[in-house]
């Protein structure tokens, strides 16, 4: 109160105009802050390159948007196609186990994915949250699955698109499971959102945990709005890159051996890893009559479905030429040469295929020289001790590797082009005698590519990381492989960086 003249001066104008700029300011600052906030949020979940990447980075972003600790998202396609899984923030398998054995009615994410309303609400009560204004029906937009214009839709299934449950604790018409389990796990509170893409709808829910009572505010709930709308494309357009990748798996796994064959005198291990893109690489290990044994690998070019079925057809005609002629390998790969030039004219690949006689002393094995001469007379059809022969022939591929006590080496095989390459494909085979304890390498060019390296290095590496393999364990194929897959491939075999196939085949020949 101004003393002299006993009144109350009014407002000032510039203090009203400061403050209103100081407001305005403000809420500019804020729109920035939002959208820097989102613009980081969204590029990093672009990064991501699996399904399971992708519903982490989701979790947690979505976390940090809403202002909670913990949380889980549930994938379950609306259109039963799957994959399902449950991935959790901040929670183990055996507290997610714990929250699954709440009914199923009485979780808000699982309303979400059924479509159903939350018990004792109808209609559009929206007292379990506003609208998702990023998913309302823009014009020309088409339907997408749960809004009451589709007429897919279930009648039970309303216009809400999120669940809050603010008080856990106090909320009292709440079931007794779920609010046991929550104290038992330690949260109050809960915001569920579901994931909608087309053209499958609901992909599925996310929720978050909140360690005391609360729920996000209406910035937060447009944040999050916006955040999950780009997020559930980029889940969408995931789960079709995992479903064909893993249609492509199925595919390959059926194509190529479910089990190495038991042959006697020959331990087999095996290592395959297949490219993102799918490819033609395989391999195969075939009994063949009287204790014989045959071996291949191969790679067929191109990548993807195609290359896929190409591979399944090219080894299945292998198969059958090498029960009728596995003896010559190169009538076997002439035979198959002319089938692709006829059947595959657009296509070329490499192969290998090794013939190994049955073992000394088996019925069909060619007789030994050890007791034939001096007039001894022996029933028997060989020592077992005498090394077995090998027949190989090699159409464009990588040459095998031995691996023994006293060598570690190539068996130079002769060159040739790959099937396919020429107007008639013959080269000559190559005799070998592997003796007992040794081991012999087969091998795809995918194995020397994803070193990185130039061949000649590559093939150095793959000759040091054989002889390396430790005394102890040459006897054993299975460990052989490995150390040899880790010591070419720090990165594994699943490395996600590399599109190359990898084909490892060992054959141990027992003493």
């Amino acid at each position: 109160m101004d003393p002299a003249a006993g009144t109350v001066p009014g407002p000032s104008p510039e203090v009203s105009v400061v403050d209103q700029l100081a407001a305005v300011q403000d809420r500019l600052a804020g729109w920035i802050s939002d959208l820097s906030t989102l613009h980081d949020l969204t590029e990093q979940l672009a990064r991501t390159r699996t399904l399971q990447d992708a519903l982490h980075e989701l979790l947690r972003a979505g976390a940090s948007l809403v202002g909670a600790r913990r949380g889980l998202v549930v994938l379950a396609p609306a259109d039963g196609l799957g994959p399902e899984t449950t991935v959790g923030l901040g929670l183990g398998h055996a507290e997610i186990g714990h929250i699954e054995t709440i009914p199923r009615r009485a979780l808000s994410y699982a309303r979400i994915l059924d479509g159903l309303p939350e018990p004792g609400v109808t209609g559009d009560d929206t007292r379990t949250g506003p609208l998702d204004e990023t998913r309302r029906g823009a014009p020309g937009e088409g339907l997408v699955p749960g809004r009451r214009s589709d007429p897919r839709c279930d009648p039970r299934i309303d216009a809400r698109t999120e669940i809050t449950e603010p008080d856990i604790p106090g909320e009292k018409s709440l079931d007794p499971r779920l609010r046991e389990v929550a104290a038992r796990l330690g949260y109050a509170a809960s915001y569920a959102v579901p994931l909608t893409a087309e053209p499958i709808g609901r992909t599925g829910a996310a929720v978050w945990l909140y360690d005391e009572p609360a729920e996000p505010t209406e910035r937060q709930r447009h944040l999050v709005g916006l955040y999950r709308a780009h997020a559930a494309e980029h889940l969408a357009r995931l789960l079709e890159l995992h479903r064909s990748q893993q249609a492509g798996r199925i595919l390959r796994e059926e194509l190529l051996p479910r089990r190495l064959p038991r042959v006697p005198g020959v331990r087999l291990a095996v290592r395959h890893s297949t490219g993102p893109r799918g490819g033609g690489d395989w391999y195969d290990a075939l009994p063949l009559p009287d204790g014989a044994l045959g071996l291949a690998v191969g790679s067929v070019t191109g990548s993807g479905p195609s290359a896929v079925a190409a591979m399944g057809r090219l080894r299945a005609s292998l198969r059958a030429y090498a029960v009728m002629e596995g003896e010559d390998p190169v009538a076997v790969l002439s035979d198959l040469e002319l089938l692709m030039r006829l059947t595959e004219p657009a296509r070329s690949a490499t192969a290998l295929f090794a013939f190994t006689e049955p073992p000394p002393g088996a019925p069909g094995a060619p007789p030994s020289l050890e007791g034939m001469g001096g007039g001894a007379s022996s029933s028997s059809w060989g020592s077992a001790a005498m090394p077995r022969k090998l027949v190989l022939a090699g159409a464009g591929h990588c040459p095998p590797l031995i691996l023994g006590e006293l060598r570690t080496e190539f068996v130079e095989t002769s060159l040739s082009a790959p099937l396919g390459m020429l107007a008639c494909w013959e080269a000559p085979s190559v005799e070998i005698e592997p003796a007992g304890g040794e081991t012999l390498l087969l091998y795809s060019d995918g194995l020397l590519h994803r070193t990185g390296e130039p061949m000649d290095r590559a093939f150095a590496r793959l000759h040091s990381a054989a002889a390396g393999v430790p005394r102890a364990a040459r006897h054993d194929p299975e460990a052989v492989v490995d150390h040899i897959v880790r010591t070419m491939l720090p990165q594994g075999l699943d490395d996600p960086s590399s599109e190359e196939d990898v084909v490892l085949l060992a054959a141990y020949f027992e003493g």
